[in-house]
């Protein structure tokens, strides 16, 4: 049976319509809901991965003009709410208001900040850790690295696991840091591979206004900072490199 030109033509058009109306619900939803972003360092394994990709939500905190991509420019906040202690945060980088990072919220506005011997000081409370084993990782070509593990907990109960590779490190014994008002205090749960707000030259204080979202769940991860890590040219080795056990994992 013949196929008339206005009949392609509604079939193409129909077509048309499902793409713009699927791509405008994506950038309503990447705009106000949830953003995908991935991990490009390791300063906060073990909790995220290098090839972990992940959904971070935008309306957690409200809205700022980083939520726009800085094309609406205002100050301040809409619908404010302030993160909780032992969120993990995507925000703009202080200094240049541009680069993404992700780190913990370990400081809230007025908190004294402390690193003693490696111990974490909230107002001068050292924040409970115990040993958990270790966290097993290599890099380039060299062999399995054991790194000491130990698990935190926060003066509201939030537990999570941090990296201490190195004994008496450069950020080991800091501080104090006392966090101004608008301001939090992030770290890195790699403690000794991590510039954070403990370094004021690398991240500092960072204010409430760049703050982008709250990790949620990480809904891809790839193992590409490992030997024979992930390569995108080699599709026959993805369901060796992919890691499996790693999708929709919440972030805590």
């Amino acid at each position: 049976m013949a196929v008339s030109a206005n009949t392609r033509k509604g079939g193409w058009l129909e077509t048309a319509t499902i793409v713009i109306e699927a791509l405008a619900i994506a950038m309503v939803v990447r705009t106000f809901l949830y953003q995908p972003f991935n991990i490009p360092s390791g300063s906060m394994k073990e909790t995220l991965l290098i090839g972990d990709y992940l959904f971070v939500s935008k309306l957690s905190y409200g809205y700022s003009r980083y939520s726009f991509y800085n094309f609406i420019p205002f100050s301040g906040r809409i619908f404010a709410a302030e993160p909780k202690r032992g969120d993990v945060v995507v925000f703009k980088l202080p200094r240049d208001n541009s680069t993404d990072y992700i780190k913990r919220v370990i400081g809230l506005p007025g908190d004294q900040i402390d690193v003693r011997g490696g111990a974490l000081y909230i107002n001068g409370e050292e924040v409970p850790r115990k040993r958990i084993g270790d966290f097993v990782t290599q890099e380039d070509a060299g062999p399995p690295r054991p790194i000491p593990a130990f698990e935190e907990t926060l003066p509201n109960g939030v537990k999570y696991t941090v990296l201490d590779s190195e004994e008496n490190g450069p950020f080991d014994n800091v501080g104090p840091y006392k966090v101004p008002a608008g301001h939090f205090f992030m770290m890195g749960d790699n403690r000794d591979n991590s510039t954070d707000s403990r370094a004021s030259w690398g991240v500092g204080y960072v204010p409430f206004d760049n703050l982008i979202g709250r990790a949620e769940i990480i809904f891809f991860s790839a193992a590409v900072d490992e030997p024979d890590a992930f390569r995108w040219w080699s599709p026959w080795t993805w369901p060796f490199d992919i890691r499996w056990n790693r999708f929709f994992k919440l972030v805590r």
